[in-house]
């Protein structure tokens, strides 16, 4: 018998890739649903970046296509390492100024995409 959780670790992994991959493709399509394509490149614009309109659809369509890529277990160690650096912009931009807790004494702070870091540096170290 296995012991908790009752299956294994292969399979824990599977669904954590899985969990991650829909999540990414999930933050895409809010983006193009509530957010708005035009307030994402118009903060990329005010940060800095070239084109900000065209690298903002660049980065959504990457999260939805990727997500859904990754999902599928295909191009598992080049996603990861490209949404590795994404969450890594995102703090740099606008999560580290905000603190580390997502709630409670801080808010929208960096402790969840270090979650999704970790998360997603095992998921590439997978065998």
């Amino acid at each position: 018998m296995r012991p908790f959780p009752f299956v294994s670790r292969c399979y824990w992994h599977r669904v954590l890739r899985v969990i991650l991959g829909l999540s990414m493709a999930a933050h895409g399509v809010y983006r193009i649903v509530e957010v708005g394509m035009s307030n994402f490149g118009e903060f990329l614009t005010m940060e800095g970046f070239p084109m900000g309109f065209t690298l903002g659809w660049l980065v959504t369509i990457f999260e939805i296509a990727g997500g859904l890529t990754l999902a599928l277990a295909y191009f598992r160690r080049p996603l990861c390492a490209a949404f590795i650096f994404e969450l890594l912009i995102g703090i740099l931009l606008v999560h580290a100024s905000n603190g580390w807790f997502v709630v409670g004494s801080s808010s929208g702070g960096a402790e969840y995409n270090t979650l999704l870091i970790i998360c997603f540096s095992l998921v590439a170290s997978d065998d």
